[in-house]
């Protein structure tokens, strides 16, 4: 099996690069744009997916750390892009044709405090909180993905797990220098708890970029990395495991949708993006009215990142 990735990163920066080195892939194309490439289309190699998919957002630090406005805001735009026909659509192609369900949960603000640099060791350490303290217990793991959304200011750094063990330049892959996020799952008590986390992305005082600093508000930035994640766990869900079990020739069965160059369903339009973030991150128009801010996901029926019509 080659090396597959849970994770966005903004395109060339360093943390892009260090995935890309990673996997094997040659440096970043210097000219923007993105042209067909059915060399990147996904292959299903068997793993499990989510045709009907839950998930629920906990927004960690306590409501001190987050406003009312931006919680709200990133609640009704991620429920109408990941619940649009549109969208799941385009989705629908790695189900069999037929368009993907979902159905979110009440999101809750907790007075969770993540460390200032969390880590997946950090990260599984909250998710297993989460899970012994009840936060969990009316959920269905077996479908159900927990988002993790980190509040301003906390670093997301993609060490502690799997991929140190396989060369990952742990250093450069953080959201400082560019991670905006990953999906992963952890086995606790007999089941398999599936996560999201993801980064606050913003400009920090002194103008770097902590994340993918994509849209002209953070929560805009904060909505599109987990319609990422959550799109990459329907369609790749043990992907953790597959990680894990490195270069094991049962590793291969476990995952789901990827290409032949280990990138998931929203990896290669992002990586491939250039220095115009805008043209993959897009507000689009929802089939129930409004927009929301997303980033296009890999079809395979255009060879490409695909715009619902």
């Amino acid at each position: 099996m080659g090396r597959i990735l849970n994770v966005v990163a903004r395109p060339r920066s360093q943390a892009a690069r260090a995935y890309r080195t990673w996997v094997g892939l040659a440096p970043d194309a210097i000219a923007p744009g993105i042209a067909p490439s059915p060399g990147h289309d996904l292959v299903d190699h068997g793993g499990r997916t989510f045709p009907s998919l839950d998930y629920v957002s906990f927004f960690l630090g306590g409501s001190g750390q987050w406003s009312a406005s931006d919680v709200k805001a990133i609640d009704a735009a991620l429920a109408g892009a990941m619940t649009d026909p549109g969208l799941n659509e385009i989705m629908g192609q790695y189900f069999g044709g037929k368009p993907p369900t979902t159905s979110p949960h009440q999101s809750q603000v907790l007075a969770v405090q993540p460390p200032r640099r969390t880590d997946k060791t950090a990260v599984e350490r909250i998710v297993a909180q989460l899970q012994s303290g009840g936060h969990l217990s009316q959920l269905d793991r077996s479908r159900t993905v927990v988002n993790l959304m980190l509040p301003a200011g906390t670093v997301l750094a993609d060490s502690g797990g799997a991929q140190k063990r396989q060369g990952l330049d742990e250093e450069a892959a953080d959201s400082l220098h560019g991670l905006g996020g990953f999906h992963g799952s952890l086995h606790l008590g007999g089941g398999v708890t599936y996560y999201a986390v993801g980064v606050f992305s913003q400009r920090l005082n002194g103008g770097q970029e902590n994340g993918i600093v994509a849209f002209d508000e953070p929560w805009k930035n904060v909505v599109a990395t987990f319609y990422h994640e959550l799109n990459e766990a329907r369609t790749d869900a043990d992907v953790e495991d597959a990680i894990r079990a490195g270069d094991d020739p049962k590793a291969d069965a476990l995952l789901g949708w990827t290409s032949a160059q280990g990138f998931e369903v929203g990896d290669f339009p992002v990586f491939e993006a250039g220095t115009d973030l805008g043209l993959v991150f897009k507000e689009v128009r929802l089939g129930a009215g409004g927009t929301a801010p997303i980033q296009l996901m890999w079809s395979n029926r255009v060879h490409g990142p695909e715009a619902p019509s």
